[in-house]
């Protein structure tokens, strides 16, 4: 086998090795959930995915409450607020 031919192998068992990560990253993610939430006086919406609902809407939520929230207290008790909104829907 010459130099090249092994490059050449190489770089498609790379190239497929980076395609089975793409696709069982995203095939994990069955629910998307956009959820807004009010806190500290400020309103932020973020859309997140997940392997099931609960856990696409708690992505979303951490992800909106993000900058509305200083501080770690801050951070948890946002995460425990009763959203304003919250769509979900299957991919």
């Amino acid at each position: 086998m010459t130099n090249r031919s092994r490059r050449i192998l190489v770089a498609l068992g790379i190239l497929a090795f980076v395609a089975f990560l793409a696709w069982t990253t995203v095939s994990s993610q069955k629910v998307e959930c956009q959820v807004c939430v009010e806190f500290a006086k400020g309103r932020n919406c973020a859309t997140a995915s997940g392997a099931d609902e609960k856990m696409a809407a708690e992505n979303a939520q951490t992800t909106a409450c993000g900058p509305l929230a200083s501080g770690m207290d801050a951070t948890i008790a946002c995460g425990k607020v009763e959203p304003v909104t919250r769509q979900c829907r299957g991919t």
